[in-house]
């Protein structure tokens, strides 16, 4: 059982890894969006194309813009950060066996 707790928090950290820089493209996409971009510029193509179709889905279903403000990211960032935090509280009690 230990050898699969290893594994089970090593994935998890892996995991936790890439949401960790998923939310800094998130956070490089809004930072960008408040300077009126080139959008053929290839790297803010990359960041609207990985973080689009996630925030489109969100403002599909929280409508967070208001005046011209688009809450969505934050929103995003939040949600990912909950995500990370209930692996980890997941994880902890599957490793430690409480």
């Amino acid at each position: 059982m230990d050898v699969f707790a290893g594994l089970l928090v090593a994935a998890v950290r892996i995991l936790n890894l890439a949401i960790q820089l998923y939310i800094y493209v998130v956070i490089a996409r809004a930072i960008v969006s408040w300077v009126s971009p080139d959008p053929y510029n290839p790297i803010v193509r990359f960041l609207y194309n990985l973080t689009d179709p996630v925030l489109n889905r969100i403002r599909r279903v929280l409508p967070l813009q208001f005046g011209g403000l688009d809450l969505s990211p934050i929103a995003l960032i939040f949600g990912l950060y909950l995500v990370m935090t209930l692996l980890n509280s997941l994880i902890y009690r599957i490793a430690v066996g409480v």
